[in-house]
């Protein structure tokens, strides 16, 4: 079992910036792939960045350029540096970890809301 705790979300108006934070814990040997997906109110959950232990990050059209993903591997935690964030960015940003080939995850935080007001 891997439990997944994120921090770093807030409220911020159009243009800011945020960074979140996600630490795993447990069985971390196990993971390969940690990102962040997110969801707003009424619409359906969505990727936004992915990155694998020994790889580059992976990111959606609507944030690439604006949004960067990292990791450190020897602390277990994948790191979203969030700029220029818009109204539509808007959501609970969800971690995940995911071990090799799974998709999209094994395991699942509970979220951090993000709010960005114009």
């Amino acid at each position: 079992q891997v439990y997944l705790l994120e921090s770093g979300g807030g409220a911020v108006q159009d243009g800011g910036s945020l960074r979140l934070s996600c630490k795993a814990s447990g069985k971390t040997f196990t993971i390969d792939t940690m990102g962040w997906y997110r969801q707003a109110t009424g619409k359906q959950r969505e990727l936004v960045a992915t990155i694998a232990r020994r790889g580059n990050g992976n990111y959606a059209s609507s944030v690439k350029g604006r949004f960067t993903v990292t990791r450190d591997n020897a602390e277990n935690t994948v790191y979203l540096q969030m700029n220029s964030l818009k109204p539509e960015d808007t959501a609970n940003y969800i971690c995940t970890a995911a071990t090799p080939g799974y998709y999209p995850a094994n395991w699942w935080g509970q979220g951090t809301q993000v709010t960005v007001s114009s």
